[in-house]
């Protein structure tokens, strides 16, 4: 496994080895013992896998009180997937990054516990899959609007068109008004 620290270096692209062949291929997606050395000592304690259309956006998320870290790949389609510091003694905070993952690539993202997320799909359909290091809360919930203009993303919305999200993510604050990290 390849780890590659990006543009916020706790945020990490992490690019398995693929051993393939005409029978199909073979990576592993996950180690502990390099993690930890890559990306720190976190242990996850659920899984979560989610099927989406093309165009749906799904976040910007995160959860407050019990912050989650999350490990996630696509397995089905592609998406362009999305990173914000919301860690206030970060050098780094309110800036994002993002990163296109795909079954194709088979690139995993490690957003640690602190950021939001949000995933845009770019193909006809993905399959999202991502390991946390908490449990979901939907009590602890944050979402933060997608189109902020000071977070400035830029989502690579396909014919320029506004993507679909959910009820709960077309309410979503403004960045300058959601809580945040020490």
């Amino acid at each position: 496994m390849h780890y590659e620290k990006l543009s916020i270096p706790d945020v990490v692209l992490l690019t398995p080895r693929v051993f393939g062949d005409e029978r199909g291929f073979f990576m592993e997606t996950f180690r502990q013992s390099e993690f930890e050395q890559h990306c720190g000592d976190y242990a996850f304690v659920q899984d979560n896998h989610s099927l989406s259309a093309h165009g749906i956006l799904r976040g910007l998320h995160y959860q407050h009180e019990k912050p989650q870290g999350k490990l996630v790949r696509v397995t089905r389609g592609e998406v362009f997937d999305v990173a914000v510091d919301l860690r206030q003694s970060s050098p780094t905070f309110g800036r994002w990054v993002g990163v296109t993952l795909s079954a194709e690539n088979k690139q995993l993202l490690w957003v640690p516990p602190g950021f939001a997320h949000a995933f845009y799909v770019t193909s006809d359909e993905a399959e999202f899959q991502y390991k946390c290091t908490d449990y979901y809360n939907p009590g602890d919930e944050v979402c933060i609007r997608w189109d902020d203009p000071s977070l400035a993303i830029e989502w690579p919305l396909v014919g320029g068109k506004a993507p679909r999200v959910s009820e709960k993510d077309a309410g979503g604050q403004a960045f300058s008004e959601v809580p945040t990290f020490d």
